[in-house]
Formats: structure tokens, C-alpha cells, sequence
């Protein structure tokens, strides 16, 4: 009995020892894990990438060329990460079933910008599409939202016309409104708005329209300095107004003719003073004479239209010419017999006269006359040795003429002026009057550029301090039956050159 108890105590430990020998060789076994990390969509390597193993064994990185490799991992079943700033964490399952198992994995990376959402498509607040009457400056609004709240939102607009292929084009907007300015009257525009993240392709709005006012009938028109030149402004007695030419060119003394529905005014062009046309609302320009408008100073040049608005008057130096709006049927009406030089004209309402300022080389010694269509002299009206003189305008009648002059008789290089008064000329009895009261205006200030309104009743010039840098402003006179007394009115602050059609 001893006997078998000992045969079977020693199968039982035989048949442990196998199952422990066995277990043993079971946990020795271990394989190897490679590997390569690459850019998801790419197949670009991508370096520097942490790899690691759950249960835990080694952490490597992956190599210039995004390979990695892991050695001696136990035998089992592995969850294998793969992690870089600036990409998604990804993750592989690996089971080790025997020794120098060889196991490779692709890591395919999407950077974590993929977890990012777009914005929304802009939405148009104002102008509302198809909105109308809208003014020449028109401040565009709208909005738009991103669910990731970190990003930043930067903003395009386009904008076109149904008059042209012009585009306006703003990039890089990081506000949500732009002011459009200097547009036209009475154009449609169209415009539409895209936001980027810089993650994602531009998410645009749709395309609203506007359409601005048609032309106003202005009746106003006067000059102003910006960026060192001469810009028009068009407007009405309320002051609304709306500048007709850009600082890019130097353009001065607007005349509006309502029966050719044009304004007229001077501009530098080619080296020499030119008679150019636009429509009132700026558009359409279009250059009438080839001879220049010369004379002393062109800041005193003046030329004058014809009451139907076909023709012009204007000076060349001794020279008076007239020519048609069109730059056609140029004709030599009158040369100064003394050589003197013609600065200002002004045509009758009934084309019948012209009045003719003349001065020499340094603008003084002044004589004012008035001749017929044919070159002869009818009458004298003033002349003066010293002191400035100018500011030419028939009445509508034809029997009064305005001009200007500076009383005090002062004279230098400058062409400053210290006491310049308006006055009408009476063709019929030779009369004058002085409209300047000075109990009525500033002490030490200059009247000048004068002209009647269209039904004679009211005087609009430019005053200014007599210093030459002061700001000028355009008044308005009112004028009695009596012709004894006149008040006056700051009509426009910053203005000079005035027109009243």
C-alpha cells in the first residue's frame, strides 16, 4: 500500500513540475512591435510622435523618417497609442502570440484642426437686400459665429455695379461692418461677405443689393482743399452735399448749366489749366479744350457757358476764345489791343455781350469792359491802376455786372488782397453800388467771387480774412427793392469758388 502511495506522489509532482515548466516558457515569449507614424491622407512621416504601450512596456519616439520600433514585448494583447502636439491621438490594437513575433502598424495622424469646426455663413444685416434710396455713403453691417470659441474670424467683402466691371475688394477685415463712400447716384450694388477660421475653405454669405439715390438737382456747387488740391462739392441749401471730383486731381471754379445738364470746371491737365464736363453726379467726365486756360494766376482764371449750353468763352493768355462743349468749332473772338492778359469773362444770359477783366502780368492795373459777339467794345465799366479786381456776373437781364475790388489799392508778389468789396455795375446809367456794408461784415475780411442768384434777389460770394490762411466760407446776401440795405448769411463753412445755377 506504502508502495503506491509513493508512485502516486511522485506522478502528482512530476505532472506539477510539467505544468510549472510549462507557464514558465509561456511568459519568456516575446515579440516585437514596428512601426511607422505618417500625416493622415499624406503619407508624409511624421517625427517626434510618442509611442506607448497599455499594459505598460517601453516608450519610444519616432524617427526623422516617422519609424519607431519596440523590443521584447511579453506575449498577450496590447492597446498601442500614438500621440504629437498638434494631432489627434490614435490608437492601434496589437496582440503578441509567440516569441520574435514581428507585428507592424501604420499610424495614420489627422492634425486636431480636423476636430474644428467651420463658421457660419455670414448673415447680411444692413443695408436689408434690395433696400433703395440709399445715400452716397453706406455703412454695411452683418455677422457671423464660430462654435469653436477660441478661433479668430477674419472677414472678406466684395462688392460690385451693374454699371461697370469695377470690383471693390476689402481683405482681412477682423470687424463685422465696413463704410463704403464715393459711390454713385442712382446705381445698384451688389455685395456679399466670406469668413475664414484659416483652418477651413472661406463660407460665404449670399449677395444682397442696394441701389443709392438718383442724382439730386443741386444747385449749389463750390470748391474745397483736400490733400492739396482743389476738390467740387455739389449741394443743397440744407448743406447736404456730395463731393463731384477726387483729390487726385486739382479741379476749381464749377460752373453748372442746367440746360446742357452739366457741371463745368477747370482742371490741370498736360501742364496747362483745361475746361472739362461731368454729369452732376461725377460721371461721364470728358475734357473740352486742347488751348489751355491761361492767364495770371489760375486760381483767378474763370471761363463761362452760353445760356443753352452749347458753347464756351474762355481766355488764352491776350486771347478770348470760344468753342463748342464737344471740343469742336474753336474761333478767335477778341484780342486785347495792349496785350494785356484776360483772366475773367462772363456771357449774357441773352449771348448777346461779354464782360472781359483784364490785368497785367502780376494781376493788377485792371480794366473791365464789356464787348459784342463781333470783338467791338460797347462800354467801360472799371478800371483801377492798383488793387485787385474780379469776380465777374451778369444779372439775368443783362443790366447788371458784379465785381470785386480791393479798395485799400494794396499790391504785392502774393496777389493778397486787404479790402476787397463787391459792387453792381447799372449798364443802363453807369451807377454803382457798394453791397459790401461793413457794419454787416467781419472787420479785416475779404468779399470775393460774387454772383447773383438765378432770379437776382440774392448775392452768393466767398468771404475770408483778409490774412490768407484763414478758413473761407460761403455767404449768401439778400438784396432790398431799396438796394440800401443787405444782410448776410454763412451759407457754407470751408468753401469758396461758389456757383448758383
Amino acid at each position: 500500500m506504502k508502495t503506491y502511495i509513493k508512485i502516486f506522489s511522485i506522478l502528482i509532482l512530476l505532472f506539477t513540475l510539467a505544468s510549472c515548466s510549462e507557464d514558465l516558457v509561456e511568459q519568456s515569449q516575446k515579440g516585437v512591435l514596428k512601426g511607422k507614424v505618417v500625416k493622415k491622407g499624406t503619407n508624409v512621416a511624421i517625427a517626434n510622435a510618442k509611442i506607448f504601450t497599455t499594459p505598460s512596456t517601453q516608450t519610444v519616439f519616432s524617427d526623422k523618417d516617422g519609424m519607431f520600433e519596440i523590443k521584447d514585448i511579453p506575449k498577450g494583447n496590447y492597446s498601442i497609442k500614438a500621440e504629437l502636439t498638434g494631432y489627434v491621438t490614435n490608437f492601434q490594437a496589437v496582440n503578441i502570440q509567440s516569441e520574435n513575433q514581428i507585428v507592424t502598424v501604420v499610424f495614420e495622424m489627422d492634425d486636431d484642426e480636423s476636430l474644428n469646426s467651420p463658421p457660419t455663413a455670414p448673415v447680411l444685416l444692413s443695408p436689408i437686400d434690395n433696400a433703395e434710396n440709399q445715400p452716397l455713403t453706406v455703412q454695411l453691417s452683418w455677422n457671423a459665429t464660430d462654435p469653436d470659441k477660441t478661433d479668430s474670424l477674419t472677414y472678406k467683402l466684395t462688392v460690385k455695379n451693374n454699371i461697370n466691371t469695377n470690383v471693390i475688394e476689402v481683405n482681412d477685415l477682423k470687424v463685422k461692418t465696413y463704410t463704403l463712400s464715393n459711390l454713385q447716384f442712382g446705381v445698384s450694388y451688389f455685395w456679399q461677405v466670406s469668413v475664414s477660421d484659416d483652418i477651413h475653405p472661406d463660407v460665404l454669405s449670399p449677395v444682397f443689393k442696394f441701389t443709392t439715390n438718383t442724382t439730386p438737382a443741386n444747385r449749389y456747387h463750390y470748391v474745397r482743399k483736400q490733400n492739396g488740391n482743389f476738390v467740387i462739392l455739389s449741394s443743397d441749401s440744407q448743406g447736404n452735399n456730395f463731393q463731384l471730383t477726387n483729390s487726385a486731381s486739382n479741379s476749381w471754379r464749377p460752373r453748372k448749366n442746367n440746360n446742357a445738364g452739366l457741371v463745368a470746371f477747370l482742371r490741370n491737365d498736360a501742364g496747362g489749366s483745361h475746361i472739362f464736363t461731368v454729369n452732376p453726379d461725377g460721371s461721364n467726365l470728358f475734357k473740352v479744350t486742347q488751348i489751355p486756360v491761361v492767364g495770371f494766376n489760375q486760381d483767378e482764371l474763370d471761363f463761362s457757358w452760353n445760356t443753352s449750353g452749347s458753347a464756351f468763352i474762355y481766355s488764352n493768355f491776350d486771347k478770348l476764345y470760344r468753342i463748342n462743349k464737344d471740343g469742336t468749332g474753336q474761333q478767335l473772338i477778341y484780342t486785347t489791343p495792349d496785350g494785356s492778359l484776360i483772366s475773367e469773362v462772363d456771357w449774357s444770359y441773352d449771348n448777346s455781350k461779354i464782360a472781359i477783366k483784364t490785368n497785367n502780368f502780376s494781376g493788377y492795373n485792371t480794366k473791365i469792359f464789356i464787348i459784342d459777339m463781333l470783338g467791338n467794345v460797347l462800354q467801360n465799366v472799371f478800371s483801377a491802376p492798383t488793387g485787385a479786381t474780379g469776380g465777374l456776373n451778369f444779372s439775368v437781364d443783362g443790366q447788371k455786372l458784379l465785381y470785386t475790388h480791393d479798395v485799400s489799392g494794396y499790391q504785392d508778389a502774393n496777389y493778397r488782397q486787404l479790402d476787397s468789396h463787391v459792387f453792381i455795375y447799372n449798364l443802363a446809367n453807369s451807377s454803382v453800388v457798394d453791397v459790401t456794408v461793413e457794419s454787416d461784415r467781419p472787420l479785416g475780411t475779404n468779399d470775393l467771387d460774387p454772383r447773383f442768384s438765378p432770379n437776382n434777389s440774392q448775392i452768393i460770394l466767398m468771404n475770408t480774412s483778409n490774412d490768407n490762411i484763414s478758413q473761407k466760407n460761403i455767404v449768401v446776401i439778400d438784396l432790398n427793392n431799396l438796394m440800401i440795405d443787405f444782410t448776410r448769411a454763412i451759407l457754407f463753412t470751408n468753401g469758396e469758388m461758389p456757383d448758383y445755377e
